[in-house]
């Protein structure tokens, strides 16, 4: 199943524009950046417009050189789960390796 991936922008970003935007509360916040929760996301789109940093794009559509995000989303919902709606999550320290690893990013933009 196909849903939405945030990318790079996003990392160190965070802005949440799009945890507003969202009607399913299926955005999660890591210590780094935004999350989608697939089986939570209904696809609707509405998180993609509002985006300040361009970071959302259809999993199909996601830039070769951010493919690597694909599976970092996929991955922070490994331990997390499906719990039914970001807002009772709250906001989590925890990000993939990937991301972790990645240098500081998006600074002063």
């Amino acid at each position: 199943m196909l849903t939405y991936i945030i990318a790079e922008p996003c990392v160190d970003v965070l802005d949440k524009a799009c945890v507003e935007e969202c009607p399913v509360d299926c955005i999660y916040e890591g210590g780094r950046m935004l999350y989608i929760q697939p089986d939570e996301c209904v696809d609707c789109g509405a998180c993609e417009p509002v985006c300040p940093v361009e970071a959302i794009f259809y999993e199909d559509d996601v830039p070769d050189e951010w493919e690597p995000y694909v599976n970092a989303n996929a991955d922070f919902f490994d331990d997390l789960g499906s719990p039914g709606g970001a807002s009772k999550v709250g906001k989590t320290d925890s990000d993939p390796a990937f991301i972790k690893g990645l240098p500081p990013m998006n600074e002063g933009e």
